[in-house]
């Protein structure tokens, strides 16, 4: 196994060389330094993350021309959909990660339309497979893993109207959490059932660190396990938000918020193969999600008595929308100011303090 690991490191390696040489001969001037920043970011290289200095110059071209983040996204997506190495795989998928993190707006709104406009979804890798060896082999589930996992977080992502976990805030928490309690109970279940999504896909994860060595793979969990804190500090947002709206949700409303919270319960007991969590702030949300689970049981037993009794009269919407005079214009999606009037993609949240 030793020797086949160090042939492959040596081919990995001839393949890097190769693979700048052809870059340098065949790239346009205006795209080489780009196409270098990439294959210099995505190495065949086994084991080892993408040096910080390698993502950051690649990400620098986001700071450039809609143009230029544009070729950056595409050429990113070409060597992903192309290799059929399990690192270069992951790294592309680290690199993609790291722009849903910490790229500039035009970077992610560039990736923000694959594939939401329609056509190829260039994150669709469940047919992938390296068979150089059993440890490549094993690493492939990673990569078909991480891929899904990428396009849950794109698409909660959507559903928000933010990139979760961004680093480029623009909102406050006192602004956020008056944006959440603008939302309709639908909006509200929604992006609450969104935001669970990602939590399970999270726990999807191949249980198989150990094979790599592993700084590659520690690097993937690491970057899930910020997202995870994000995705739970949004929850606990919409949760508190429902605790002073459960008086007035209708029976429908209550089962679909009781559901979501029955998802949640179930990912407790897996919560701990998460890599740098907190546990006082975790053991806070199980219990604020236990609670909300009980009270929302209670209402909804009375609910159904009511119903049985016939004095069921209740409101949908929130106590805190029903003195508000309501206009034909309040019903669209970003009427609350979820979006600022000069981006057209996602805004970007206030950084998640768990973070």
């Amino acid at each position: 196994m030793g020797r086949t690991t160090k042939l492959r490191d040596l081919i990995g390696a001839i393949k890097d060389k190769a693979s700048l040489s052809k870059a340098a001969l065949l790239s346009k001037p205006n795209t080489l330094s780009l196409h270098l920043s990439l294959l210099r970011a995505t190495t065949h290289e086994p084991s080892i993350p993408p040096h910080d200095k390698h993502i950051a110059a690649l990400l620098s071209f986001g700071h450039s021309s809609r143009a230029t983040a544009s070729a950056v996204i595409e050429a990113l997506m070409d060597r992903l959909q192309n290799t059929h190495d399990a690192s270069v795989a992951i790294k592309c998928l680290i690199a993609v990660h790291h722009i849903i993190r910490r790229g500039s707006f035009i970077l992610q709104d560039q990736l923000s339309i694959y594939p939401s406009t329609g056509g190829r979804n260039y994150l669709k890798l469940s047919g992938f497979r390296d068979c150089s060896d059993p440890i490549t082999w094993e690493v492939s589930s990673w990569v078909r893993w991480y891929s899904c996992y990428l396009e849950h977080l794109l698409s909660t992502s959507r559903v928000l109207g933010f990139f979760l976990c961004s680093s480029l805030s623009t909102v406050n928490k006192d602004e956020e959490v008056d944006q959440v309690s603008a939302l309709t109970n639908q909006q509200l279940i929604r992006e609450i059932a969104s935001l669970v999504d990602i939590i399970e896909e999270t726990y999807k994860a191949p249980d198989s660190l150990h094979v790599y060595g592993d700084r590659l793979l520690s690097e993937v969990m690491n970057l899930v396990g910020d997202d995870y804190l994000s995705a739970i500090n949004e929850v606990s947002l919409r949760i508190n938000e429902f605790g002073e709206r459960l008086r007035v949700l209708s029976f429908g409303e209550s089962v679909e918020l009781m559901c979501a919270l029955k998802r949640l319960e179930n990912c407790k007991e897996r919560s701990s193969m998460l890599p740098h969590r907190k546990k006082a702030s975790m053991e806070t949300f199980w219990g604020l999600v236990s609670e909300m689970k009980d009270r929302v049981g209670k209402e909804y037993k009375e609910d159904d008595r009511m119903v049985m009794t016939g004095r069921k009269d209740r409101a949908c919407e929130s106590a805190r929308l029903g003195e508000r005079v309501l206009k034909s214009s309040d019903s669209v999606r970003f009427g609350s100011g979820r979006l600022v009037s000069n981006r057209f993609a996602f805004p970007i949240p206030e950084s998640v303090e768990s973070r």
